[in-house]
């Protein structure tokens, strides 16, 4: 059982409530660049992605939750 891409996201804020949200429902998660994307604030340049990353027994659940977030947030999620 390996990690699978959730969701890209570029932006800190986003980035926070996602990992506020998995951790709120116990799904594990790993988040690739964390802290490098962090180097170019507001560039839409690959080096700035942080890729979110979950167990993949764990990507339907997960799934779900990103998206009634994106639901409760009027579409504007992480890509």
């Amino acid at each position: 059982m390996g990690l699978v891409k959730l969701v890209e996201v570029h932006d800190e804020g986003q980035l926070a409530l996602l990992k506020s949200l998995l951790d709120g429902n116990g799904i594990a998660y790993f988040v690739q660049n964390e802290h490098f994307g962090s180097l170019y604030p507001g560039s839409a340049s690959p080096l700035n992605a942080r890729v979110v990353m979950v167990p993949e027994s764990e990507l339907g659940r997960a799934e779900v939750l990103l998206g009634q977030w994106t639901a409760s947030t009027g579409g504007q999620e992480a890509s």
